[in-house]
């Protein structure tokens, strides 16, 4: 990752477990994530309210919303997640987390199993489209994989049962 470099490497399951404890509190949904020379971009829709207009208006709209995400942002919510888990219980309570906290940890820890250069995925009803892309003595490339909603829950259930103690 490339907002690391030079520096002891965090790992992307920890930067997109931030990332999407970020999302849950913001309600954003239907994420589109790409790694940037800086940080992150992410683009989602969330929901305005309003209190007048017509019964419709009032139950609020959807709206497409762009966030940057640099390398100091990223840092900082690393750093106070690592804090609230602290302040908690001796183990973090996983099943309190947000669907994207757990949903982008899971994600996370499999995309760095490969080793990609950087990362473009999207999310769609539960689902990711996930583009990676991957150097090697032949040059680079770009690799695509596909998780359905049903593969991310699955990977959510056993998530902790593959963590150290």
């Amino acid at each position: 990752m490339r907002i690391y470099e030079g520096s002891p490497r965090q790992d992307f399951e920890e930067v997109l477990r931030s990332i999407g404890a970020f999302l849950d509190q913001r309600g954003m949904r239907e994420i589109l994530l790409v790694e940037a020379p800086d940080g992150f971009i992410v683009q989602g829709l969330v929901t305005e309210g309003s209190d007048q207009g017509t019964w419709s208006e009032a139950v609020g709209r959807q709206v497409k919303e762009t966030l940057t995400f640099l390398d100091d942002d990223i840092a900082r919510f690393m750093e106070e997640a690592v804090g609230r888990r602290a302040a908690g219980a001796s183990a973090p309570d996983w099943a309190a987390a947000g669907y994207y906290e757990r949903a982008f940890r899971v994600l996370g820890k499999w995309i760095d199993q490969q080793r990609p250069r950087d990362i473009f995925f999207l999310e769609q009803g539960g689902a990711f489209v996930v583009r990676l892309h991957v150097t090697g003595p032949q040059g680079g490339h770009h690799e695509l994989a596909e998780f359905t909603k049903d593969d991310i829950e699955q990977m959510i259930e056993s998530g902790p049962a593959g963590r150290q103690p």
